[in-house]
């Protein structure tokens, strides 16, 4: 546990954990999602981050995710994973969205239209907070993730070109730093190391699971 949190705020009941993140985040959209040259926060290197010159990846996608947490009295967080046929990322966990379209009002317009078009998720169900860091990823996306309250009787039609299977990992679980594993792997000559939050047979690692680290350090730590 970082200094500064107790056991009892990451324990934080639902109400209390969408408070304390209507207070620590907002809907003002980063200048890097666009602007290149803007620093971005965090991304995929963020444990190696002096090894982004050497890998000589771009982000110039803009793309926005969303990040559904149930209002359960034990609050959740609703993963998808993908299926195993896709050209990129097959068979992972990730939150449901992707590219913003230049149709899209803003990255949070985006990320509602890309969760009903993979998970047919009602729109009225979901109640958008605000925004997470930018979070810049090797394959070439800037992606802002979008943190929203979403009521707990939604019910699902998934995509089956895009999404195998939508399920539910505690919140209290995935704010636990003590669950927060720094793995690494070998990647186009270089040593990636990354964070990985293995729950039973899901194996939560890579964008999925930095999202959710920076999830926990803007409602949590301090």
């Amino acid at each position: 546990m970082q200094p500064g949190v107790s056991i009892d705020e990451v324990k934080a009941p639902t109400r209390e954990f969408f408070e304390r993140a209507r207070v620590r985040l907002n809907r003002e959209v980063p200048a890097a999602l666009t602007d290149f040259e803007a620093p971005a926060v965090r991304g995929d290197l963020d444990l190696d981050q002096a090894n982004w010159d050497k890998v000589g990846v771009k982000a110039t996608k803009p793309a926005a995710v969303l990040v559904p947490v149930v209002a359960r009295p034990e609050p959740t967080v609703l993963l998808t994973q993908r299926t195993p046929d896709l050209s990129s990322h097959s068979g992972q966990i990730a939150f449901p969205g992707g590219r913003i379209d230049p149709e899209d009002e803003s990255p949070l317009a985006a990320a509602l239209r890309e969760a009903e078009e993979e998970i047919g998720i009602d729109r009225g169900l979901i109640d958008p907070i605000g925004y997470l860091d930018l979070y810049l990823t090797f394959s070439g996306y800037r992606i802002l993730p979008l943190l929203a309250r979403v009521e707990p009787d939604y019910r699902l039609t998934l995509n089956p070109s895009e999404v195998a299977d939508a399920f539910e990992v505690p919140l209290e679980f995935l704010m636990q730093p003590g669950n927060h594993q720094r793995q690494s792997r070998e990647w186009k000559g270089i040593e990636r190391h990354y964070y990985a939050m293995p729950f039973g047979e899901r194996y939560i690692w890579g964008v999925t699971a930095g999202i959710l680290r920076n999830l926990y350090e803007r409602i949590y730590a301090r």
